[in-house]
């Protein structure tokens, strides 16, 4: 058989010759879209136009001309007119620990399949548990994004507070857990997976603020009791994907002690702010949680995808799939923790701690506080720039980098606002000059911003508020 193809694909010097073009490339294009803005932040296609362009490529193109494509059709998040989806705009170096974790493909499920990145992996989250507030006895591990981590979080919730042995026995009595209405839907995900079913998920409603009414919690716990429920955990969002607004986790974490819950903040995108000195008070009481998730590709500048999952007590992050009695927590789970299978939803995972491993080392917990606190300013500038705008309405004065708004220009009618407002976004999408997003609050159609950008400047976000209300006058011919 010949191994022609094979040595092709393997040999070193194409790596290197294709490797030093692809770098070329990518430079320049962070160049044209960081530094000169040139181009737009996307180039809008239906599914279908997209579909045959690459059915096309597969067909008929040049193989080595994929990087130039992919280029082309793809969603620009370095460029400062980047407003949209909670995605950072990775650090370059990023892009290099990426390419020594995608060839070298250690697959870390044990120890001797990535000894290095197992390590990283155990100074990362200790340093994450560290910086939290969390006890000396605290631990974690890294898994494949915020749903996982939620998933596994609650698990461990089930396994410490729940008497029957789900594990041995299956299903057992009627579980339900407690989160905002507000909350992502990771958490109502999680619920439906673990068999908790609709009745399960005790939506608590939010107030005007958006934020999870703390004042209705006894009641819905009550209810839920009363209804032959048991209630085992208490999920905070820190903040709320929808609206960038943060539950008070200090009440939530007080309620939960007080009832034996297990507390789970879902700080996916906002738990980073543990780093910044003028935001990390937002988490206040997220240091007393039995559990916190947090998204390195969200507010850490890193690749899509990688969560930390960190627990206060670090038996939970060693027992979740542990397939022992549900009491049963091992006394010393550090004669193990190496093996990383045996702890995550993973039983192979790629080599993900190199990126947090290299960022801290490169540049220090001063990086992730820089880029927190720069984002967060820019978002209530955004919010004071909005509501000194007599056409524009916001949905919530913003707390992080997220801000939710519309074009109004004295209409009273909600139908023809939410028509209008959609038409906007759609035309802001089609030029690709700025990329915001959409969300549905109360049944009210809103525009919604994230601020991912740490170079986006109050001129990008004037220039974006001028093209919404251009495009809004225009609908309106006014």
């Amino acid at each position: 058989m010949s191994t022609s193809l094979l040595k092709k694909a393997y040999d070193p010097e194409n790596f290197r010759r294709e490797g030093h073009q692809l770098i070329d490339l990518l430079g320049d294009h962070l160049k044209e879209v960081f530094q000169e803005e040139k181009g737009k932040v996307i180039d809008h296609a239906t599914p279908m136009e997209e579909l045959q362009y690459w059915k096309n490529y597969l067909e008929e193109g040049v193989p080595g001309a994929w990087p130039e494509k992919l280029l082309e059709h793809s969603i620009h998040l370095h460029n400062p007119r980047y407003m949209g989806h909670q995605i950072s705009p990775p650090v370059p170096l990023t892009g290099l620990t990426g390419l020594a974790s995608a060839l070298l493909n250690n697959g870390m499920g044990v120890y001797e399949m990535g000894a290095g990145p197992t390590i990283m992996e155990r100074l990362v989250t200790d340093t994450l548990c560290e910086t939290l507030g969390y006890p000396g006895d605290a631990a974690g591990f890294l898994t494949s994004g915020g749903t996982l981590a939620t998933l596994t979080a609650l698990l461990s919730a089930r396994k410490r507070k729940v008497g029957h042995n789900v594990w041995e026995n299956g299903s057992g009595p009627a579980l339900a857990i407690m989160v905002s209405e507000e909350a992502h839907y990771c958490v109502d995900r999680a619920a439906r997976i673990m068999g908790l079913g609709t009745r399960g998920i005790l939506k608590v409603p939010a107030g005007k603020d958006f934020r999870i009414r703390t004042n209705l919690l006894q009641e819905v716990y009550d209810t839920a009791e009363a209804d032959g429920l048991q209630v085992f955990a208490l999920v905070g969002s820190a903040p709320s994907t929808a609206t960038g607004i943060y539950d008070d986790l200090e009440i939530l974490q007080n309620f939960a002690a007080v009832k034996n819950l297990w507390f789970h903040v879902d700080g996916a995108h906002g738990g980073a702010a543990m780093f910044s000195g003028k935001y990390r008070k937002l988490l206040k009481g997220a240091d007393l949680s039995d559990s916190i998730a947090i998204d390195g590709h969200k507010m850490m500048m890193m690749p899509a995808i990688t969560t930390a999952l960190l627990f206060r007590d670090k038996r939970d992050s060693h027992n979740t799939f542990v397939q022992k009695a549900d009491y049963l927590l091992q006394d010393s789970p550090d004669e193990d923790w190496y093996n990383l299978a045996k702890r995550t939803f993973e039983c192979t995972k790629y080599m993900m701690s190199l990126h947090w491993f290299v960022l801290l080392k490169t540049y220090g917990k001063g990086l992730f506080d820089e880029f927190v606190t720069t984002l967060y300013d820019l978002g209530h500038t955004l919010g004071e720039m909005v509501a000194a705008e007599p056409m524009l309405e916001l949905a919530v004065k913003p707390m992080s980098n997220i801000v939710c708004f519309r074009y109004v220009a004295g209409e009273k009618d909600a139908a023809t606002l939410n028509k209008l407002n959609s038409d906007i976004r759609k035309k802001l999408l089609e030029s690709g000059e700025y990329y915001v997003v959409q969300t549905t609050l109360g049944g009210t159609f809103y525009l919604r911003t994230t601020l991912m950008n740490p170079f986006t400047t109050k001129e990008h976000l004037q220039g974006m508020l001028n093209r919404v209300k251009h495009h809004g006058s225009g609908f309106l011919g006014k």
